[in-house]
Order: C-alpha cells, then sequence, then structure tokens
C-alpha cells in the first residue's frame, strides 16, 4: 500500500477553496497506480483553528455539502481522509472521515483534546469515545 500525506494550505472559513484543494490532492495522487490512501489535515474543510465558526448554524450544511462534492468527485477507487467538524447527538466534534467508492464509509471522533497555549480546542468540541477501523482489502 502507498500512502500519500497531503500537505495542504487551507484557509479557516473557506470551505468550497479548501475543498477544491482535497480534490486537487486526490487528482495529484490518482497519476500514481499504487497509491491507495490520501491523508488531508485535521479540519481540512473549515481551516485550522476555525474558532467561532463553528458557532454558525450554517456550518453543517456547508460541511455535508462539501462532503457531497468531494464523494461525487474523488476518484473511486482511492481512500480519502478528511477532517472537519460534526454535529453528532448534540455534540460537537472534530471528526476525520474516510471517503471510498462515492460515499463517507467511517468517521472517527478525536478523543484527546489539547487545551493549552494556542489550543482551546475543549472549547468548541466535545472528545470521542471510539475507535476507528477500516479495512481497505
Amino acid at each position: 500500500m502507498k500512502v500519500v500525506m497531503g500537505q495542504l494550505n487551507t484557509f479557516v472559513g473557506d470551505i468550497k477553496g479548501n475543498t477544491a484543494k482535497v480534490l486537487q490532492a486526490a487528482r495529484d495522487a490518482d497519476t500514481d497506480d499504487r497509491v491507495t490512501l490520501l491523508v488531508c489535515p485535521e479540519l481540512t474543510l473549515t481551516g485550522y483553528p476555525p474558532e467561532d465558526l463553528l458557532m454558525r448554524d450554517s456550518l453543517q450544511s456547508q460541511i455535508e455539502d462539501a462532503l457531497g462534492v468531494l464523494a461525487r468527485d474523488l476518484p473511486p477507487h482511492l481512500y480519502v481522509v478528511v477532517g472537519y467538524p460534526r454535529r453528532r447527538d448534540g455534540k460537537l466534534l472534530n471528526a476525520a472521515g474516510v471517503l471510498h467508492g462515492g460515499q463517507v464509509i467511517a468517521e472517527y471522533a478525536k478523543q484527546c483534546l489539547p487545551n493549552y497555549q494556542v489550543f482551546d480546542e475543549k472549547r468548541y468540541f466535545s472528545e470521542g469515545t471510539e475507535p476507528c477501523v477500516v479495512d481497505m482489502a
């Protein structure tokens, strides 16, 4: 298996632009037929740190739209991990989704949230509780 680490220069709040950067990174990775997995940065879609952007009511619909674009336009054989905020059961989570074959096939919620110096994640996010294992065979 060959893994590509997508070092993307995202911009906070530019969900459409950040989504386009994921698609370009996937197209670049797809030029090598040995690549199985593209891993993108934490909170790829919103940029990091999103801070008070997370409080906007429209954010989750924008994230869903971006995930729909990625599911539709990513190379179907490539596994792509992308980060985004996810509201679930009344909690906001720092999530990483695994996209493959036109859908989100798995989702992980960050469990260890930093809360020191410039990091203030516990102000915004709840901790995840479950591991995430994906079979890419």
